[in-house]
């Protein structure tokens, strides 16, 4: 039962997030800027961890370990959503929800360069399919190249996030490291809000865009991920995570009537098979329990 309520909450936690690239094509429509629009999400997220975190009496992290947070939300997160929603600006939301399914190839590059993980045939049949469903994925029909560039630089850079993520992970909380990045992100760009002006929604359906990107984007997708994440643990989580992007592709046919082109799909369903290998591949390397 406890493991297929984590699975419950990974799922919705997928669909949840696959929901950011429709809402932000509704906010940029209606007039709100990408800086408002992150320092929102990003404040009202620090707010709901906040609160968690009092209520289960955890402290914040210090020294060394908050510093390094502090980065990892200042640089890593704040510049990955700020890439993420300047691609949708300029390509169709399911081709970025696609591209951006990079990172965990880029995270398995990085893993063999700088933490000397061994190439395993997995491995590399998955960096093919993935480097190869890119090339298809991104076509000009697609939108403008420069939302292709803003998705690729959202993939990597969330894969570095990840790579200095995985030390600085093994000595705080899932929910301590995420209010300090949460609000790392947010005084960047509560500041950039602050010099560059506020824009905010021009109609009531722009208010309630925003009340879903901030509510459904954000903080159901962060809190239901970290509950099923202790449930099924992270390789498990990250498989049924690959559910985002077909949830993105399918509302952007249905809302935007977002026509993608066969080889556009084909190339977003190698990027998603080898996703799915390289995650069945991991789950063979976990130990048998000891009897």
């Amino acid at each position: 039962m406890k493991r297929l309520t984590g699975i419950l909450l990974i799922a919705i936690s997928a669909a949840s997030f696959g929901t950011l690239a429709i809402f932000g094509k509704f906010l940029y429509a209606d007039g709100l800027d990408t800086f408002t629009l992150l320092f929102l999400r990003f404040a009202f997220a620090a707010s709901v961890m906040t609160f968690i975190l009092i209520l289960r009496r955890e402290p914040l992290p210090r020294g060394r370990v908050l510093a390094q947070l502090i980065g990892m939300g200042a640089l890593g997160y704040a510049g990955q959503s700020f890439s993420y929603l300047s691609a949708i600006k300029y390509a169709s939301a399911g081709l970025v929800a696609l591209l951006l399914y990079l990172y965990p190839m880029f995270v398995f590059v990085l893993s063999v360069i700088f933490l000397r993980e061994k190439v395993t045939w997995p491995k590399a049949l998955a960096l093919t399919l993935a480097l190869t469903g890119a090339a298809l994925t991104a076509n000009p029909e697609g939108g403008q190249m420069l939302g292709v560039f803003y998705a690729v630089l959202a993939a990597a850079i969330y894969s570095l996030y990840i790579i200095v993520g995985a030390g600085v992970m093994k000595q705080v909380s899932a929910m301590q490291s995420s209010l300090v990045i949460f609000a790392s992100a947010a005084a960047v760009y509560g500041t950039l809000t602050l010099v560059n002006g506020a824009h905010f929604p021009q109609s009531s359906s722009g208010w309630w865009s925003l009340a879903g990107i901030v509510i459904v984007a954000t903080v159901i997708p962060v809190t239901t991920f970290l509950a099923g994440l202790e449930r099924i643990g992270p390789t498990n989580a990250s498989l049924l995570s690959t559910l985002e992007p077909v949830v993105t592709v399918l509302l952007a046919a249905w809302l935007f009537a977002e026509r993608l082109e066969p080889i556009t799909l084909v190339g977003g369903a190698l990027i998603l098979i080898a996703v799915v290998i390289l995650t069945r591949n991991e789950m063979t390397q976990i130990p048998p329990p000891e009897v």
